[in-house]
């Protein structure tokens, strides 16, 4: 249909008539499918206490998705790094790129806890894995022959200037902030100039739910927004089912929290959902979008993927001609 990249983010969402083990094997096998339609990367989420997510280690998840491929590129979106030590992110995905090298994201954001000292934990981060084009003798085991593509991950402004000051790539949230994105991709460029990293031009990720039919979306859409709604008012649960919309009854604040959320959800049948999707990739100067999918059953989840791919005409043969043209850019 056109040049535009799709690819996964995946925050292996658990539907309430699943278990979170079964919700994990969802995630492996939609990875898998991802790899067979032509996508260009599957980025594994990270989620803490929370009943709709079962994707509390995305580096592990990482991991077996990478060894169950052979080209799709594979990462986190993302690690949140606050929580964490540098050494110890760079020790994993050290590890990670040693075994597969050419094929890691490493996605990070700053939430999680306090971020006052996110840029140098970052330029930290950078440094220990050699991302930031210096190699060293000595510091983390292992340093990858590849060192891992560091994104930044953010729906502000404020992560996509230092994502071009540091010469990381840098993935927009429209999903959270369905309005600022242009401003935030426009300063990552700026920035990017200015410091002269050599980076591609970002990515967008947008929350999708496309199905054969709009009615079919609609009530695949309504499920989502019913939970979100719900966690809005502090009913943080699994994903209700189609069976389980259809019988309730939303209260107003509910439906109020349902539309707010509708402002950054991409929803109908693929052919609606396609030409929005070009329509946000032009407006926004951009030739990927990730796409973050959510639905109780699994299924559903698979078919909206195949839909888009099948609509955008992906192949294995332009996942292989996108991930050359990916890695001939340098992170740093």
């Amino acid at each position: 249909m056109n040049s535009l990249r799709l690819s996964v983010l995946d925050q292996t969402p658990v539907g309430e008539d699943q278990t979170p083990d079964e919700a994990l094997r969802a995630s492996l096998a939609l990875a898998s499918s991802a790899e067979r339609l032509g996508y260009v990367r599957y980025w594994a989420a990270e989620h803490h206490g929370s009943p709709g997510f079962a994707s509390s280690a995305p580096e592990m998840l990482a991991g077996a998705v990478l060894a169950r491929t052979s080209h799709l590129r594979v990462g986190t979106g993302g690690v949140l790094m606050p929580r964490y030590a540098p050494t110890k992110v760079a020790e994993v995905f050290g590890v990670l790129a040693s075994l597969h090298p050419g094929r890691v994201d490493l996605g990070i954001g700053r939430a999680g806890g306090p971020a006052h000292d996110f840029p140098a934990k970052v330029a930290e981060l950078l440094a220990l894995l050699g991302a930031d084009g210096r190699r060293r003798p000595y510091g983390v085991v292992p340093q990858a022959p590849v060192p891992p593509r560091v994104w930044l991950l953010g729906a502000g402004g404020e992560s996509g200037r230092l994502a071009g000051r540091l010469g990381t790539e840098f993935a927009f949230g429209h999903f959270f902030s369905p309005h600022g994105g242009q401003r935030a991709l426009e300063g990552y460029r700026a920035e990017a100039r200015e410091s002269g990293a050599r980076t591609g031009g970002g990515v967008l990720a947008v929350r999708v739910v496309a199905a054969d039919t709009a009615e079919r979306a609609e009530e695949l859409a309504r499920s989502l927004l019913l939970w979100r709604a719900r966690k809005d008012l502090g009913q943080d649960r699994p994903l209700p089912s189609l069976a389980t919309v259809r019988g309730h009854r939303w209260s107003d604040a509910e439906r109020e929290r349902a539309e707010v959320h509708r402002t950054a959800l991409v929803s109908g049948a693929v052919e609606q959902v396609g030409a929005k999707l070009s329509e946000l990739a032009a407006s926004h100067g951009v030739d990927e979008i990730v796409v973050n999918t959510l639905t109780a059953d699994p299924a559903d989840r698979e078919r909206s993927y195949a839909l888009l791919a099948q609509y955008f005409g992906l192949s294995e043969e332009a996942t292989r001609s996108a991930r050359a043209a990916a890695e001939a850019v340098p992170v740093g």
